[in-house]
């Protein structure tokens, strides 16, 4: 993403109207997923949010418009879309993740969001728009992910992450000794059809068994048949009125 310009951008209406994002009108554009991550964080006001590759904002924002009172800090190390959050009305930082400021690395949070891209690019292709392979084309190991969240997360903060379910082990491998009380939840796009994303939630110094819950079920019906909008009413819920994942 290399153009500010408004007519290379759309403001986009999250959570029924609730909140409207800037984003570019091509490149990466914030969709469903970090509606679903900001949904299952148990969030109370007073505390502290990091949005670790906050893109344009959506997951921290969204959090923030069920939960007001919160301190929020997003990172994003793409120039454009940092802009574009701090436009959209985040506190953000224009950094690597693993190149964080002091200013940044001297504080603790809460609670720690993030969205890694989902594809490795050395086993598939590269997007064209540079934005968008930023955002989908991890080239920062998931195991820096985690790492810099576990030195982020104050006493008993929470790790909250949304990935592909094909790498549960990996996040499983980079949690442990560093954080504890995993739990999943698998997304399944319908009943009967296997899960495709799974959110991840952890605890700095946690004990507890590591927990896999029923799988959140998306859709309604048991296949996509005609143009229109299928969630099931708990995710319509989740979507259009900020209501929370879980109970």
């Amino acid at each position: 993403m290399t153009s500010t310009s408004d007519t290379d951008l759309t403001r986009d209406a999250f959570l029924g109207g609730k909140l409207h994002l800037w984003q570019p009108r091509r490149g990466y554009r914030a969709g469903v997923d970090p509606v679903l991550l900001a949904a299952s964080v148990p969030a109370k006001a007073g505390q502290s949010v990091l949005d670790l590759g906050c893109g344009v904002g959506a997951a921290a924002l969204c959090l923030a418009a069920r939960v007001p009172g919160l301190r929020l800090l997003g990172v994003e190390r793409q120039a454009g879309y940092a802009a574009l959050a701090a436009r959209n009305g985040l506190d953000v930082v224009t950094a690597d993740l693993t190149g964080l400021p002091f200013a940044v690395r001297e504080q603790s949070f809460d609670h720690v969001l993030a969205n890694p891209p989902y594809f490795d690019r050395g086993a598939g292709h590269s997007a064209e728009d540079p934005g968008r392979e930023g955002a989908l084309g991890i080239d920062t190991p998931l195991a820096d992910w985690v790492d810099v969240a576990a030195r982020r997360l104050a006493h008993k903060g929470h790790l909250h992450m949304i990935h592909r379910v094909e790498r549960v082990p990996d996040i499983l491998a980079a949690a442990a000794g560093r954080l504890g009380s995993f739990q999943i939840w698998p997304l399944c796009p319908r009943a009967g059809k296997p899960a495709e994303l799974v959110i991840f939630r952890a605890r700095k110094s946690g004990r507890a068994e590591f927990r896999l819950h029923a799988p959140v079920i998306l859709h309604q019906g048991a296949a996509h048949v005609a143009d229109g909008d299928s969630y099931r009413p708990e995710i319509q819920s989740v979507l259009r009125d900020g209501a929370p994942l879980f109970d």
